[in-house]
């Protein structure tokens, strides 16, 4: 990295004070390009909201949700007896922490789960997300999703729902592919149903680590009412008595 130093020698300095100087503005430049990279990591590499974010209001429907998988090596001990097994909620997915482990596995290579949006939208797209083999403990992902289909509903009693396609996580891709959905649609769902149809060669589970859901709003004042970060806007920004 080539930093341009703007630091001149002028007679009364001493050379220590020169040195000192030199050191300082390099500092600072450096800093300067760290704080860019940075900012460029922070970056949302998918630059489209997510309606499926838990954070915005969504949630999944454990009721139409493939049970999590057990985990038996993970079990917690008490006195040297087992008392609980490890088991990741499905809720995982639809938040922004991505690291090695936390993901939501259920059993085999087939499952599926019901999210219910943070808000009514016309889905346009999709997107699937998983850690890369370099970060594996294992060096492998066979666990990542490979197959999988979209419906979305209206209502929640809707069994199948609409199909908006079937699709391919590829595993030696990016980490993170977004589908465009296929058919064109003219009305506002609320619920979208994942349907995860195989996997890259795991046989005992299938690990997803985030799913999003992109689309058209119906009403973005809407949306801001109804979401819980209105609540926490409310109060940050309520004065204390």
């Amino acid at each position: 990295v080539e930093v341009n130093s703007m630091v001149r020698l002028s007679p009364g300095d001493s050379c220590w004070q020169y040195v000192l100087s030199v050191l300082e503005d390099r500092v600072y430049q450096t800093s300067l390009m760290l704080n860019k990279v940075l900012e460029k990591l922070d970056e949302d590499q998918v630059q489209m909201p997510d309606y499926a974010l838990k954070s915005a209001g969504a949630s999944i429907v454990q009721s139409r949700t493939t049970r999590s998988y057990r985990h038996n090596r993970g079990k917690f001990f008490w006195l040297s007896f087992p008392m609980l097994v490890f088991v990741k909620s499905p809720e995982v997915i639809l938040q922004p922490s991505n690291y090695p482990g936390n993901c939501w596995p259920f059993p085999g290579s087939q499952g599926e789960t019901v999210i219910k949006l943070a808000m009514e939208i016309i889905p346009r797209a999709v997107t699937m997300e998983h850690i890369p083999k370099k970060i594996s403990p294992t060096g492998e992902i066979s666990s990542a999703p490979k197959d999988f289909a979209v419906y979305v509903s209206i209502f929640l009693n809707e069994e199948q729902g609409t199909l908006l396609g079937e699709f391919m996580y590829n595993c030696e891709g990016d980490l993170f592919q977004t589908f465009q959905l296929k058919n064109e649609l003219s009305e506002f769902m609320r619920y979208v149903k994942l349907k995860v149809l195989n996997n890259w060669g795991h046989p005992e589970y299938t690990c997803i680590y985030r799913f999003r859901v992109h689309g058209d709003l119906k009403h973005t004042q809407e949306f801001f009412e109804q979401s819980p970060i209105r609540e926490e806007l409310k109060m940050a920004t309520t004065p204390a008595d």
